[in-house]
């Protein structure tokens, strides 16, 4: 009998030791749209009196875009976002936002020398949606952020305007700028533009192209422009180097398009295998610009879907969707959906592009007459309606200069 009690005792004391170390392993995760965030230094936590997600003050500027700035004088953290500016103080359970109090039920605190922050106040302020996962211990944060893509085809302007372009970008949600490649310009040039988009979060991929590119005859300047990229990227420390290459070859847009289209397709098919030749093995991303039309167009002699036959070769599609209205027949989302459904099956990614500068050919195919809201508000409502997709990569806008001209810098 005493033999009996002696092991139950040990089995109770060995559980009593064996469920905290459980707990404490279970650490608390966080998603944001749907990326697991790594906390290198202190992790996320709850807070055993609120209950509240406690995390790094550093994940708000480095996930959800704002500029911090801490005050050790006053214990003070500030967050700067768009038009909010949002000031903790260490250990009130209250914040200002643009100058108004707005209370909360955790205060910041401070835990071995890292400002901690309830992920849920300052995940409202940012406009985001916070949910708890209680079965895999994660929080989920849905941010209101479209990731935009952005052409910049006259690529002098990255030496004067690089910090008017960045800071655009970066206010604007831009994770990606497609460049022009001009060999003109200096190496150092493209040097500084990418290091400074990377420590902003912004990819750059080298861009390059033309209708001329389709045909076989060309094929010498598509070698020029990857031989060129692939020696940069190889002469650069790695976050000088460009993140992928960004074709834009439109051969539809030539005369023998109309006269001769199975011969323009066989020529541009040819020159699209040759790409895939010389970038195997390269480490860059390949990105192709194509109209929303494209899977209507079968590969020579087949009744395969050509956009189909491009998203087995390369990484990634923006699909050249010129609409200014989200829904409805002839939309954005309308236009997108059959190429998003074939790369969702292939395991692809379709960037969903539209228009801002003037367009003369209708006046449903441009934003460049409408408001900088309107625009946003269509974005997000395609952005909405997109996201149920595997395949679908957030949004482009074509290009800088016309967004910047049509008031981008106004929300």
């Amino acid at each position: 009998m005493k033999k009996w009690l002696i092991c139950m005792l040990i089995i109770a004391l060995s559980a009593a030791v064996i469920v905290p170390a459980v707990l404490a392993a279970s650490q608390v995760q966080v998603i944001v749209d749907g990326q697991l965030v790594a906390f290198p230094d202190e992790p996320p936590y709850v807070d055993r009196k609120s209950n509240r997600t406690m995390v790094p003050a550093r994940f708000v500027s480095e996930k959800l875009g704002a500029k911090m700035k801490w005050d050790g004088k006053s214990n003070q953290v500030t967050f700067s976002y768009k038009d909010k500016t949002i000031v903790l103080t260490i250990g009130q359970n209250h914040a200002q936002v643009n100058g108004k109090a707005v209370t909360f039920d955790t205060p910041a605190v401070i835990k071995n020398n890292r400002t901690m922050i309830p992920l849920r106040f300052i995940s409202e302020i940012f406009q985001a949606q916070v949910e708890w996962n209680a079965k895999r211990n994660q929080a989920v944060v849905k941010t209101s952020k479209i990731p935009k893509g952005t052409w910049i085809w006259d690529s002098s302007i990255i030496e004067k305007d690089q910090d008017k372009i960045l800071s655009f970008a970066s206010d604007h949600d831009v994770t990606a700028i497609y460049l022009q490649i001009n060999r003109d310009i200096a190496p150092k040039v493209y040097k500084d533009f990418v290091r400074s988009a990377n420590e902003k979060q912004i990819k750059v991929e080298a861009l390059a192209g033309r209708p001329e590119w389709g045909f076989k005859t060309n094929q010498d300047q598509i070698k020029k422009f990857i031989e060129w990229t692939l020696q940069y990227n190889a002469s650069v420390g790695s976050k000088e180097r460009f993140d992928g290459l960004h074709f834009d070859i439109e051969p539809y847009l030539l005369d023998e398009w109309k006269t001769n289209k199975k011969m323009v397709l066989e020529n541009w098919i040819h020159n699209l295998r040759f790409i895939d030749d010389k970038t195997k093995g390269s480490g860059l991303k390949v990105t192709l610009d194509v109209p929303y039309w494209l899977n209507s167009v079968k590969v020579p002699n087949t009744d395969y879907s050509f956009s189909a036959w491009l998203l087995e070769k390369f990484d990634c599609l923006v699909i050249m969707d010129y609409r200014n209205h989200a829904l409805g027949k002839n939309g954005i989302v309308e236009n997108a959906i059959a190429m998003l459904r074939e790369a969702s099956i292939l395991n692809k990614q379709v960037i969903v592009a539209v228009e801002t500068a003037k367009n003369t050919e209708s006046d449903r195919t441009s934003f460049y007459s409408k408001s900088v809201d309107f625009m946003e508000q269509e974005l997000r409502t395609a952005h909405q309606k997109l996201s149920r997709y595997a395949s679908y990569a957030g949004m482009a806008i074509h290009d800088y200069k016309s967004w910047v001209a049509m008031g981008g810098k106004a929300k």
